[in-house]
């Protein structure tokens, strides 16, 4: 196996349990979305649920940490197992954190969580949706910020895991792309979502009216900030 078969990816918004209520709040609202019950041991996960289309949003409240954000990716049970893919990304450099029947946690050699689980058919890339006359959007690219020292690693390892080749190549099938660019001297991966705007600046006033705040407006994109400080950012296209 080179590249392992990724037929659907999931972006993961990790809270802290004070922040988990208001965080979530905000997200479902900005992306149109409802909640799906809450599940797990401790009901820390939910699913925000698009109004068409498959799911790739899901919110976790963490015990530890400041959250941030995690990946998975589902791997096609009919070309390998989740057992081959985490043996295919140790092989590449990835780290092992945690195993059970179906799920593997990883950390990328820079550092940045994901995880290999099993895909359950999910196909239908949801639409664009419209807030209040704002024009539409859609979350639908995932940046890596990554430590410029270990840029070239990070980006290797990527590429070999996916078969994804920066921005080339058709990844139209799944709801997000994932993207690398270089975090200057920060000593470790972040990453954060970025929505596709029809109006950039009318979408950022409408999520400022939700709670959030814009931090930056660049000629290409708008930095902003949800209401518990996670940074996101808005771009037309």
């Amino acid at each position: 196996m080179t590249a392992i078969p990724v037929r659907w990816l999931t972006v993961f918004l990790d809270f802290p349990a004070g922040s988990f209520g208001a965080g979530v709040a905000f997200w479902r609202e900005v992306t149109g979305s409802e909640l799906s019950p809450l599940r797990g041991a401790a009901g820390e996960f939910a699913t925000l649920l698009p109004a068409d289309g498959d799911a790739y949003l899901r919110v976790q409240r963490v015990a530890d940490g400041s959250g941030g954000h995690h990946l998975d990716l589902h791997v096609d049970p009919a070309l390998a197992s989740v057992e081959q893919a985490a043996e295919r990304a140790v092989a590449l450099g990835a780290k092992v954190l945690h195993r059970e029947p179906g799920l593997v946690i990883s950390a990328s050699p820079a550092g940045f969580t994901f995880c290999l689980v099993r895909w359950h058919g999910e196909s239908t890339v949801p639409g664009p949706m419209r807030l209040d006359g704002a024009g539409a959007s859609r979350a639908d690219a995932f940046w890596l910020d990554v430590p410029t020292g270990g840029f070239e690693r990070e980006r290797s390892f990527w590429s070999a895991l996916t078969g994804w080749k920066g921005e080339d190549g058709d990844r139209s099938a799944l709801p997000v792309r994932l993207e690398l660019r270089r975090a200057g001297l920060d000593d470790r991966v972040t990453g954060h979502l970025a929505f596709g705007c029809a109006d950039r600046r009318a979408v950022a006033a409408r999520h400022a009216a939700a709670g959030a705040r814009i931090l930056a407006v660049l000629p290409h994109e708008t930095e902003m900030a949800d209401p518990v400080g996670r940074q996101y950012s808005l771009s037309t296209g």
